[in-house]
């Protein structure tokens, strides 16, 4: 890859707002004959936003993406309560299990513990940390915090969680065909009650939602005997929004219950799913036993064994297509990380003119706060932009709060015009000759 042109496109925009630029800068490392597309752009995306303490929080929310998330390989994250399958699901698509931690070996001629133990599964909450499955040369369990500061992986964001998330987050690598194409993310079990959310010594809720701006795909799985959806299930799904397109739902362990027992649980695993995804769409669910034990026919009957090998296959075809699809998403994700600082200069822009120049700026800050739907409303009228580009006004009250609205910087029409003509023009251009580097394969 060309990892070093992303080194000179920083170093040429040095403290400036690269969210837009980094992303973009995807699409070169791919496409040599697309630099120079990327280089006459550079100027308006990367300093559509000036470097302000807003600009620094929209970094924070939308972290600045490196050369290894440009090299990562597509992903799948897994997410249920306890005991839904979900490790024993990866098990099953690797035909092996992963490594896991249990007993930790320090080597004299390691730079970092490696762990050997296999993963555990058993109908207890087993899986008590977030776990990436990737390919490697050899099988091993690298800790988290030694994760988090190797450079050739994209995992070093996860540091503004801290330690505590880091001693609960590894990295299992091993030799697989299908890992050389797609890595997993295996979850914590999701546990029911407000006491299992707050005994977690880390922000559970944005860890999962740093994972799903990742992932290329994201599975709930249900069983047939765990249907409801805890108050901190409904935390972990709504912090999905906004990634729709990339949710599937997986009913597993169907054979656990005969047909007419499927029937319903199917209906009242959509009626729980409608009331917490609230979309028009219906969500694709996928039906079976994803495991490596024989379909149990003697509850499912030969017509639910039929139906849930259709559906394995309909999975495994999902699964397949995720290569295939990750240089189309690179670039839909970076339209929606351009609109988004687009939206984010407008919103700033305007609240540094509602600031007075002299008197009273704390009193006009708090109303301007108070009223920030009002000021949303007020942006997207003056400017004719779509509501759903802005982002939630609950969330971006309580960030503005830490911060002086008159130190905001001015808009910049011309940074701004350079964006449009980029999303309007340039990006349709470059599609017409967009090539998957899966193709050639």
């Amino acid at each position: 890859m060309y990892c070093s042109e992303l080194g000179k496109f920083e170093a040429s925009c040095s403290g400036r707002f690269l969210i837009c630029l980094t992303t973009f800068a995807w699409t070169c490392l791919l496409y040599p004959e697309e630099k120079a597309f990327a280089e006459d752009k550079r100027a308006g995306c990367g300093s559509i936003v000036e470097q302000s303490p807003s600009a620094q929080w929209f970094s924070s929310k939308s972290s600045k993406m490196t050369n290894s998330d440009f090299d990562a390989k597509p992903m799948v994250m897994l997410l249920g309560q306890y005991s839904t399958g979900k490790t024993t699901f990866i098990k099953h698509l690797l035909r092996s299990s992963y490594p896991g931690k249990s007993l930790t070996l320090s080597l004299s001629l390691s730079l970092c513990p490696v762990l050997f133990a296999r993963a555990h599964i058993g109908p207890e909450p087993t899986t008590d940390r977030f776990v990436v499955v990737m390919s490697g040369t050899d099988e091993r369990s690298i800790p988290g915090n030694t994760v988090a500061v190797q450079a050739d992986m994209p995992f070093s964001g996860l540091t503004t969680f801290g330690t505590a998330f880091l001693s609960k987050f590894e990295c299992s690598q091993m030799p697989h065909p299908l890992l050389e194409h797609i890595t997993f993310v295996d979850t914590p079990g999701v546990l029911s009650g407000e006491k299992q959310r707050t005994q977690r010594a880390y922000d559970f809720i944005g860890v999962t939602s740093w994972f799903a701006a990742k992932c290329d795909l994201i599975l709930l799985l249900f069983d047939p005997h765990k249907l409801d959806i805890s108050d901190e299930f409904k935390r972990v799904i709504s912090s999905l929004r906004g990634h729709d397109d990339k949710i599937r739902v997986v009913l597993n362990k169907a054979d656990q219950v005969d047909t007419q027992q499927l029937m319903r649980v199917y209906g009242a695993l959509m009626w729980s799913l409608g009331k917490v995804i609230n979309t028009p769409e219906v969500m694709r669910v996928y039906i079976g036993s994803f495991n490596d034990k024989p379909v149990n026919e003697a509850a499912t009957g030969p017509i639910g064994k039929e139906l849930f090998e259709k559906e394995q296959e309909d999975l495994l075809a999902d699964l397949k297509d995720i290569p295939k699809k990750a240089c189309d998403r690179r670039i839909n994700e970076f339209v929606k990380r351009a609109r988004a600082a687009k939206i984010h200069a407008y919103i700033i822009s305007h609240l540094k003119k509602e600031m007075p120049a002299m008197m009273g700026k704390a009193k006009a800050q708090q109303r301007l706060v108070d009223n920030l739907g009002d000021e949303f409303g007020k942006v997207q009228r003056q400017f004719h932009l779509p509501p759903g580009d802005f982002p939630n006004v609950e969330q971006f009250r309580e960030i503005l709060k830490g911060y002086s609205f008159d130190k905001f910087e001015k808009l910049k029409p011309k940074m701004i015009q350079s964006v449009d003509d980029m999303l309007g023009y340039d990006i349709p251009e470059l599609l017409k000759s967009f090539r998957n580097p899966y193709d050639r394969l």
